[in-house]
């Protein structure tokens, strides 16, 4: 790819987008810059992907063939002002903000702008992300692809309509966040029953990857991959008896709508 990337914000989810997309030798350190408001983050930035940073999002805005908005959603208005007046019109802004809608974006740049909507998850750290996608109307089918290419260096992708982007960070954005909880209680029963705390933390957590990749590979319905594990009066169904006397989907389900609603407040 020839072109040149730039990430206003430099956090976790900048960092792992920069590591993903270097590791794949898709663009030269040169392509890439990064503005942080800390000289800490500036630094480590440097340290660790040789790319170029600076502490002025305008330098960033002027380099940039695509400019990702790795902030949060109440810098968006504010980062925007300050870059408008120095970006070209052919830039495509990619925002990773929840609850920052199209129509946000578009408001406050004043004038017609290619933009993407996106929520990434933290597991792009590793190259396992999930990311929605939603493009305006601005963009053509190649720019998307391009930009789908970006992201395909840390994580899988969704395209989906507007109207669900809302809905993402539940089931995928934050979701991660549940997992561990869940990772984390699976491996504390293990201890209550004398397991080594390390050891419980792998044998959990390689469970979760496991039975994770039996429904993304086989294509089964999760619901008959669990009755596959149960046997007829054994320990499995008599464990998921008691998850579901103790409303355990009923739990997630209140959590998602919690953090959809929370969303659509920051919006």
């Amino acid at each position: 790819m020839k072109k040149k990337i730039g990430f206003i914000g430099a956090g976790k989810m900048a960092q792992a987008m920069i590591e993903g997309i270097l590791k794949t030798n898709l663009l030269a350190k040169e392509n890439i810059v990064a503005s942080a408001i800390s000289d800490k983050t500036i630094g480590k930035i440097k340290t660790s992907y040789g790319i170029a940073v600076t502490n002025d999002n305008k330098v960033v805005a002027r380099f940039s063939d695509i400019l990702f908005l790795a902030i949060k959603p109440d810098l968006h208005s504010k980062i925007i002002e300050e870059i408008k007046s120095v970006i070209s019109q052919d830039v495509i802004i990619i925002s990773i903000a929840a609850g920052v809608t199209l129509a946000d974006i578009e408001r406050d740049f004043g004038f017609k702008i290619k933009t993407v909507r996106t929520m990434p998850n933290t597991p792009s750290l590793v190259g396992e992300g999930m990311s929605a996608i939603c493009p305006n109307d601005s963009i053509s089918e190649n720019e998307i692809m391009e930009v789908e290419r970006l992201f395909h260096t840390f994580s899988k992708t969704e395209r989906m309509d507007e109207k669900l982007m809302d809905a993402i960070p539940a089931i995928s954005g934050s979701s991660p966040a549940y997992v561990y909880m869940f990772i984390e209680a699976l491996a504390d029963g293990g201890v209550l029953q004398g397991i080594p705390r390390d050891k419980a933390y792998r044998l959990a957590a390689q469970a979760v990857l496991g039975a994770a990749k039996m429904v993304l590979e086989t294509g089964s319905h999760p619901g008959v991959l669990k009755d596959n594990v149960c046997t007829p009066g054994g320990a499995t169904i008599e464990a998921v008896s008691t998850l579901e006397k103790k409303q355990f989907r009923g739990s997630v389900l209140a959590a998602m709508e919690s953090c959809t609603k929370k969303v659509k407040s920051l919006g």
